[in-house]
């Protein structure tokens, strides 16, 4: 491991040419292999989790699984509707509908209790996920009955709306960070670098990775399917790491250029850099890459592919450091040497000294280093004090399984799903009750699961009771006849009567083995009632009716069974996976320094950032206060994956710091340094790089709080300020606090290394391995 990157970089610095035509060569065939195999989409199935799941899939099994549905709605452009004109809108729809081949049925028209709204549900064939690609021809010809019909408005919602919706959204907010965080990633290069050219080509490692990467997450769903996540992640961790690890290798190679001062080739330069900076990239990814591994431990599609995403990108930025980076220095370097003379002669001209020396440190970062410097106990004491009073929040942390009722109103069809549950309110939530027995019990299940259905709705959580459903029949009946009694026009057709759109129904498999009950509950899927609901069901409604009968399997699905179960499933694994993510980081640390005392300490300081992050999540996104600030809507809880998914990135993203930080330790450590001597050395010369990668990560994660969905907005949030804290807090006041206090103690069981030559002089740029 110690030399590889050194051969890899001599390699690509002795063909320059062949090597940097090998990596784009890589990034092409990367992608035309992912399209050529296309992506492999997760199904609904690898979404099926905990007892939702095992309904899901028995009424799967039985042929009863849940279809895609829209919902049409069709009321008038003001006063009140005309039933003869909705009424031919109605019929306008359906026909048009039925001709569709992504239809598979459409349900007479139903009015809503009111009387202002006529509703017209379609069923699309096909599994569930596939709804919001096959929806667009409907909402084509939606639009085209409402053209047709000017004086009503006709208006289309459903989850496959919906989740069409939500993918544009998100489709422009990608766009919409992209064009926040690359120019102020250019900018922040430019200052750091002060050349064009040099900022240039972080930024075109990082995208070039992240293209290599998408192709080969399309090769990997063959293997893993992809969620629809996958790229999203990519993009996200791909800029953030692919310039940090290029910004590290850049920063010390300018350094051993100063230190040459001209008598080392731009061959030697690189084989340095290669030594110290592509040991410690190499280090770094493997730290990202392990840690994000523990995710497979979570047993969920959606973290699978969070994972997989994660793991490619941060391998191929890795391989992009130790393979065309070399080479594009080179070459960038050789053009420096043949232009110096000149540079130099222009400089003596105007009278201005040629430039050579040491890398600074700087003002502000000697004003945020002296603390730690000069009273590292207090700095310490104080320090750790304030990352455990942000982590206090956490302790009050939520989590909810965010469904549509959560998703961002300035989705069309989200809003028109507000005036559909307005006017329809038992279309908030439907839990399915799925069975599974006996052919001979089949009648039994079913007396068992309409007496089910009669209790349910008793049951004020549920929808309205029998009588009250049919006093309301009997009133629109006679609204109804009035209104077909005042139409006017021979083609007016018969007035729909009013009636619940979801009354419990039971449904049989043909063999007679599976059942499933439908409930409507008129709550909103995250509410208090709607899951006090989904606890009412399970507990007590079930074990009195169908619970009563021997060799039954019961299982309840539905909106809110889901996010309960995923929620549940997610809490159960978060120990397995943050306790693989404790050892794995102790043992990366203390292999890659041998210290058992290092690897407590990463370990430690990781839960502090992680902690304190996630605080400040709670904080921010738990409560109201904030709203205004970040435009955004509370959801009184935090997205069940943000939690389990930041701290593991979080943890990978922080190994980053810690591994280049103690690098330089380690190096001026070797190189004959007191204890107390290496630990400023290293902070001195990694602190400048480390905030200016730190700027860059800030800035890519912190876009995605502009971003419309609530969760991408947590996510972008506590990332941005994780690394903010960890960049600042971490490793300029508590890391050094810890190592100055310590001194050679932090480096137990390893002795104190002999003397290392330093391979700075021209006749030492053979050996470079030497080094660090």
């Amino acid at each position: 491991m110690r030399h590889l990157p050194v051969r890899m970089a001599r390699w690509s610095a002795r063909h320059a040419g062949r090597a940097i035509a090998g990596w784009f060569a890589f990034v092409v065939l990367c992608l035309v292999a992912g399209i050529a195999l296309g992506t492999n989409e997760a199904t609904t199935k690898d979404f099926w989790v905990g007892e939702a799941g095992r309904a899901e899939a028995t009424a799967t099994e039985g042929g009863l699984e849940r279809s895609p549905t829209e919902r049409i709605m069709i009321r008038a452009r003001s006063g009140e509707l005309d039933m003869a004109a909705a009424g031919a809108a109605a019929q306008d729809v359906t026909e048009r509908m039925r001709d569709l081949p992504e239809v598979e049925s459409v349900a007479a028209p139903v009015r809503s209790k009111d009387g202002e709204v006529l509703l017209v549900s379609v069923v699309l064939n096909g599994p569930e996920l596939k709804g919001k690609k096959n929806v667009v021809p409907l909402l084509e010809q939606t639009a085209a009955v409402g053209t047709d019909h000017p004086d009503l408005v006709v208006e289309e919602t459903g989850s496959p709306a919906i989740s069409k919706g939500v993918n544009d959204q998100r489709d422009e907010d990608l766009a919409l960070s992209e064009r926040i965080s690359l120019p102020v990633t250019v900018i922040t290069l430019l200052i750091v670098f002060g050349s064009v050219i040099m900022a240039g080509v972080p930024l075109l490692l990082a995208l070039s990775s992240i293209a290599a990467a998408i192709g080969l997450s399309m090769v990997a769903s063959h293997v893993m399917p992809d969620a629809g996540v996958g790229t999203n992640l990519i993009l996200l961790i791909g800029l953030a790491v692919g310039v940090d690890y290029t910004l590290f290798y850049l920063k010390r190679e300018r350094e051993e250029r100063a230190r040459a001062g001209g008598r080392l080739g731009p061959e030697a330069l690189v084989e340095l850099a290669a030594a110290t900076a592509g040991r410690a990239i190499v280090i770094s990814g493997l730290a990202v890459i392990v840690s994000t591994a523990t995710l497979y431990l979570a047993t969920d599609v959606i973290f699978s592919s969070l994972a997989t995403g994660t793991i490619l990108v941060v391998a191929v930025a890795v391989a992009s450091s130790l393979t065309v980076l070399p080479a594009l220095l080179v070459v960038i370097g050789r053009r420096a040497d043949r232009l110096a003379p000149r540079r130099a002669a222009r400089r003596a001209g105007r009278g201005k000294p040629v430039r050579a020396g040491k890398p600074e440190t700087g003002r502000v970062f000697d004003a945020l280093l002296r603390p730690a410097r000069t009273r590292p106990a207090l700095t310490l004491c104080l320090s750790v004090l304030v990352m455990l009073g942000l982590t206090v929040p956490a302790l009050g942390l939520k989590l909810i399984d965010p469904g549509k009722d959560t998703f961002s109103r300035d989705i069309p069809a989200m809003r028109v799903y507000d005036r559909l549950t307005g006017s329809f309110p038992e279309l908030f939530v439907t839990h399915e009750v799925v069975t599974r027995s006996t052919p001979e019990q089949a009648a039994q299940v079913k007396r068992a699961l309409e007496d089910l259905g009669r209790r349910a709705q008793a049951d004020p959580l549920f929808a309205s009771a029998p009588e009250e459903a049919e006093s309301t029949k009997d009133e629109t009946d006679a609204k109804d006849a009035q209104d077909a009694k005042d139409a006017k026009g021979p083609e007016a057709p018969a007035n729909p009567r009013t009636a619940a759109i979801s009354e419990p129904t039971v449904r049989t498999s043909a063999d007679g083995r599976i059942s499933v009950l439908e409930l409507s509950v008129p709550h909103p899927a995250p509410s208090a009632e709607a899951i006090e609901s989904l606890t009412r069901l399970r507990q007590d409604h079930i074990p009195a009716t169908v619970g009563q009968l021997s060799g039954v399997e019961t299982a309840v699905s539905g909106d809110v069974a889901r996010g309960r179960d995923y929620v549940s499933h997610e809490s159960d694994k978060l120990p397995l996976v943050l306790g693989f993510l404790l050892l794995m980081t102790f043992l990366m640390t203390v292999w890659a320094f041998r210290s058992v005392v290092l690897g407590a300490i990463g370990v430690v300081l990781n839960l502090l950032s992680a902690g304190a992050s996630l605080g400040l999540l709670v904080l921010v996104f738990q409560g109201t206060w904030a709203e205004g600030l970040l435009a955004f809507d509370s959801l009184g809880a935090i997205a069940s994956r943000v939690p389990l998914f930041l701290v593991v990135i979080l943890f990978g993203l922080s190994m980053d710091y810690q591994v280049f930080v103690v690098s330089r330790i380690q190096e001026a450590r070797q190189n004959g340094m007191s204890a107390r001597e290496a630990v400023l050395e290293g902070i001195n010369r990694s602190a400048k790089v480390v905030t200016s990668a730190a700027i860059v990560m800030v800035t890519v994660f912190g876009a995605f709080v502009a971003l419309h969905l609530t969760e991408m907005k947590q996510m972008g949030f506590c990332l941005a300020v994780a690394v903010l804290l960890d960049a600042v807090v971490i490793r300029l006041m508590v890391l050094p606090s810890v190592l100055l206090l310590l001194g050679e103690r932090a480096w137990w069981p390893a002795r104190r290394p002999g003397r290392t030559v330093r391979a700075q002089e021209p006749a030492a740029a053979g050996s470079p391995a030497e080094v660090g």
